[in-house]
């Protein structure tokens, strides 16, 4: 088992976000910054609305912020509630989905915005539930089918109205990415690497030789793969081929969240934690994953490591 000081301390505390980062609701306003959100809230998900490509969706523990290239930031939904499993509809740009908890406690259940994130609905309360999807995806290949983990794997296949239990999650599950070109498969993010199931996440099968826990894996409308490795960096494959290549290698911060521009696919934006000091963050790169810059201040960082070297075994 891969281990250094500095992850596994991270990756424990991905499970409970809310350990890490310190925030104190009373100095949060509906017109903010990101800097100030990144102090004061923690970030559960990120996705580019797709009418407006400036506006980049903001999941966090108090509602949905729409931020602005400039840095600020604007409270969006009509309430203050803890979303995660955020994701956004590949297809329809009013449409966004998440779960999560209520502020005043409990679990949200499968919950819809069909008005750019502004009002919400629960649409089910999924198995076992009400349920709190932390892990949760849409398939590109098909919307209707929707991915999400809580108290083992479940499915839709008719848009979150009706759910069933597939099996049991992956060990160390991270997170889940919905296959764009068959929507019978999905990826999985563990502590113990880069799995894929074709079976609806019946039977897992690992994708990449590595053992190194994978932070993140996001698949992007047009059948990119990208997924964060400790101690490996930013990979990105084809679908359905698989063929890994190194983007960049990163020192010292991880991926948690990664979303991709639908209209200009090398735009990628990543919401990423430091190892040591824990501190969030929100950045883009404009060169598929190559260079990041911080988002809402131009500050270019160049990534530690290769780019663009194939790496052998993947599949």
């Amino acid at each position: 088992m891969f281990k250094t000081p500095k992850l596994m301390p991270f990756l424990a505390g991905t499970a409970a976000l809310a350990a890490i980062v310190g925030w104190s609701p009373s100095v949060l306003s509906d017109d903010t910054t990101l800097a100030e959100l990144g102090e004061r809230t923690h970030f559960h998900g990120v996705a580019v609305a797709g009418d407006d490509p400036s506006l980049i969706y903001l999941a966090t523990h108090h509602g949905l912020y729409g931020v602005a290239p400039d840095g600020s930031a604007r409270l969006i939904s009509d309430h203050e509630d803890d979303l995660m499993g955020f994701t956004a509809h590949p297809d329809d740009p009013r449409v966004l989905f998440a779960s999560g908890h209520p502020a005043q406690g409990g679990n949200l259940g499968f919950i819809v915005s069909k008005d750019h994130g502004r009002s919400w609905q629960k649409r089910s309360d999924g198995l076992n539930g009400p349920v709190d999807f932390h892990q949760m995806d849409v398939s590109k290949a098909d919307p209707d089918v929707i991915y999400g983990a809580y108290r083992g794997l479940q499915r839709s296949t008719d848009a979150g109205h009706s759910w069933e239990m597939i099996g049991p999650l992956p060990d160390g599950l991270i997170a889940l990415a919905g296959s764009s070109t068959d929507a019978d498969a999905v990826y999985a993010a563990t502590q113990g690497g880069l799995l894929r199931s074709a079976d609806a996440g019946r039977t897992w099968h690992r994708i990449h030789p590595a053992p190194q826990p994978a932070t993140k894996v996001h698949v992007t409308r047009d059948g990119n793969v990208y997924a964060f490795m400790a101690g490996i960096g930013l990979l990105r494959a084809s679908e359905p081929e698989l063929d890994w290549q190194s983007v960049s290698g990163f020192d010292g911060w991880f991926i948690l969240h990664l979303a991709s521009d639908p209209t200009d696919p090398d735009t990628l934006y990543a919401v990423t934690m430091d190892a040591r000091t824990r501190a969030q963050a929100l950045r883009e790169s404009r060169d598929g994953g190559r260079s990041w810059s911080r988002f809402g201040d131009g500050q270019a960082e160049a990534p530690d490591g290769p780019a663009g070297s194939t790496l052998a075994g993947g599949r």
